[in-house]
């Protein structure tokens, strides 16, 4: 262990690990620093793909847009720079209307994903296709008699746990560093980074990234800023069925949960969206009841499933629902990429990247929405 380094990335999550691996492919001496707390939303997410059939405007839409496509780019350097599994997958997406009051959002929808599409020229052939109930059914057997579906064939989903160890083979190859302990304090003399102090050791530094998920807003008094971040809960129940699994597609209904299916015959269903809960990452009664509940309802098949285990997050949620990315006005050498609630693991790895381009200089203009100086 050095006792300088030009950059510390504090936080090891999906985020973090993605901006120290780009780091050090630039060639820059990097420490990753995480004390793996319990409730990490990088091991709890369900890491659903598919920023084309999100209802949600601007300025996320565009940046998510980039942020999944920019996985293919990032997946095929993990397959040069490491040899373990990245549990990234190309999946087919149902998003349906299960009953007669989600028909209005269902079309609203389609007509929405239709536009993006047109906008951004002519779509690949069957890229969004509407189904029967028959074919819905088919593609996922323990579905309900859906009232409409629609396939869009270009998402994917990914295993936060299994992608975050890739990153980290990936930036041992490059020089990487890791530790785990506690970033307590970071060292700020004359409006500049010099150091932080990690387990009560003080590692010299000029350039630190601040990526602690729902605890980075206890940086932002040592940093002269607020980064107003809150924990939110997320429950997820991962069932096993007994089918195979390898081709059923994520299933994506319209109250805020969602189906996802793995090749072990795992179906992971979820989640709970609790807000002021703080720093509690564990299962509740009422929260395994909401998960299974509609479950149930959208896929009335899996009450058969047997049950395999419950993950719980914390999502780190911003006061605007943006992510927080790039330097802190003010600090020379602070850096900041949280806050990405519910989409950290569709957003995290672009973000990682921009930021790392940050840190070595060339600030992207796609970070400028999300500044932290904008709260």
């Amino acid at each position: 262990m050095h006792e300088r380094y030009e950059a510390m990335v504090v936080g090891g999550g999906i985020v973090g690990s993605t901006t120290a691996y780009h780091l050090v492919r630039n060639g820059v001496e990097t420490l990753l620093v995480d004390r793996r707390d319990e409730g990490r939303a990088t091991d709890a997410g369900a890491g659903i793909l598919s920023a084309a059939t999100s209802s949600r405007g601007e300025p996320w839409f565009g940046f998510a847009a980039e942020a999944v496509a920019y996985y293919d780019d990032l997946v095929a350097a993990l397959e040069t720079d490491q040899n373990g599994p990245h549990g990234y997958a190309k999946r087919d997406l149902l998003r349906v209307a299960v009953d007669d009051e989600e028909i209005d959002e269902f079309d609203e929808t389609l007509t929405e994903v239709r536009r993006r599409e047109a906008a951004a020229g002519p779509p690949a052939e069957g890229s969004i296709a509407e189904l029967s109930t028959e074919e819905a059914r088919a593609a996922f057997p323990p579905l309900a008699d859906v009232r409409r579906a629609f396939r869009y064939d270009d998402a994917a989903r990914v295993d936060g746990r299994t992608f975050e160890g890739a990153l980290r083979r990936a930036g041992e190859t490059h020089g990487l560093e890791t530790r785990d302990a506690s970033a307590e304090r970071l060292v700020v003399e004359n409006d500049s980074i010099e150091a932080v102090v990690v387990d009560g050791d003080r590692i010299e530094t000029g350039r630190v990234v601040v990526a602690g998920g729902a605890w980075s807003a206890a940086f932002g008094d040592q940093l002269g800023i607020s980064i107003p971040i809150e924990p939110q809960r997320g429950q997820i129940v991962h069932l096993t069925v007994d089918a195979n699994t390898t081709d059923w597609p994520i299933v994506s209904p319209f109250r805020g949960h969602y189906l996802v299916s793995w090749d072990d015959g795992r179906v992971a269903v979820g989640a709970t969206r609790e807000t002021g809960t703080g720093f509690a990452p564990h299962t509740t009664v009422a929260g395994l009841r909401e998960v299974l509940d509609e479950a149930t309802r959208v896929a009335p098949g899996l009450a058969e499933a047997s049950f395999r285990e419950v993950r719980v997050g914390l999502r780190p949620v911003s006061a605007d629902g943006l992510p927080a990315l790039g330097p802190v006005p003010g600090i020379e050498g602070a850096f900041v990429a949280t806050g990405h609630g519910p989409s950290g693991l569709q957003l995290g790895p672009y973000s990682g990247k921009l930021v790392a381009e940050a840190v070595c200089g060339n600030e992207p203009d796609a970070l400028e929405p999300f500044t932290v100086d904008r709260f």
